[in-house]
């Protein structure tokens, strides 16, 4: 579904992703974990068009999209949940589910999604004149969900979902991912708690210094000792 060959970002002149190859099929759930600065970030703002990279390319369901602008990106249905959630905060809940729906062109249909996000996070139907920005952060969280769901995403970019989370909260967020997988999204997540990442996650790939230094299956990373010492504190 999703292919990077050869991918360099950078800002400026500083060189921030340095040649990645990654695959993500349909169904997976594929996590890059690493240490603060390691690229993550950047390589999603990539593939999201919110950055233009500098060699190399991205492919989605066989069509290339580096140099699309986002709006683009989003109506090929890949869809981008960014580092804190970045809410609309001065917008209200039902406001900010509506952005969601904003590349889609049925209305009604639109509106149906909103009334099944309500559904499915009912704090957030409770919630829908208040402003984004009084929400807690789990409830943001929540929101930032809902409105990548509106879009109807094929492929959904999770950028460090659990940060600045309660412990209870992250496990909500985990068996929210589970559940979005299990409704056919494909997830490429990034996360700095790998031992969440992994415990989610069919394969997982360790990004250090811009670059892809350790890959398999999920379960084979969370049991690798050099994994465990350096992102696990064991």
């Amino acid at each position: 579904m999703l292919s990077l060959r050869d991918l360099q970002v950078g800002y400026g002149q500083v060189p921030v992703i340095k040649g990645i190859d990654l695959d993500v099929a349909e169904g997976e759930i594929v996590t890059l974990i690493g240490a603060n600065g390691a690229g993550k970030t950047t390589l999603l703002n990539a593939i999201s068009g919110l950055l233009r990279p500098t060699e190399g390319e991205i492919r989605f369901c066989g069509e290339r999209i580096d140099g699309l602008p986002p709006e683009q990106v989003v109506r090929r249905r890949l869809v981008h949940v960014p580092e804190g959630r970045k809410v609309f905060r001065n917008l209200t809940v039902h406001e900010c589910l509506r952005m969601g729906g904003l590349t889609r062109r049925d209305r009604t249909a639109v509106q149906r999604d909103i009334a099944d996000i309500y559904i499915r996070f009912p704090r957030l139907g409770e919630r829908r004149t208040q402003l984004a920005g009084t929400l807690s952060g789990g409830e943001q969280q929540m929101l930032a969900f809902g409105r990548a769901l509106v879009a109807q995403p094929k492929l959904l970019l999770l950028d460090e979902p659990s940060m600045g989370l309660a412990p209870l909260v992250v496990q909500s967020v985990a068996e929210l991912i589970l559940e979005i997988r299990n409704r056919g999204v494909t997830i490429l997540l990034i996360e700095q708690n790998a031992e969440l990442a992994l415990g989610l996650a069919d394969r997982g790939h360790v990004l250090d210094g811009g670059m892809i230094t350790l890959s398999g299956a999920a379960m084979q990373l969370l049991a690798d000792d050099a994994v465990r010492s350096a992102y696990l504190g064991a």
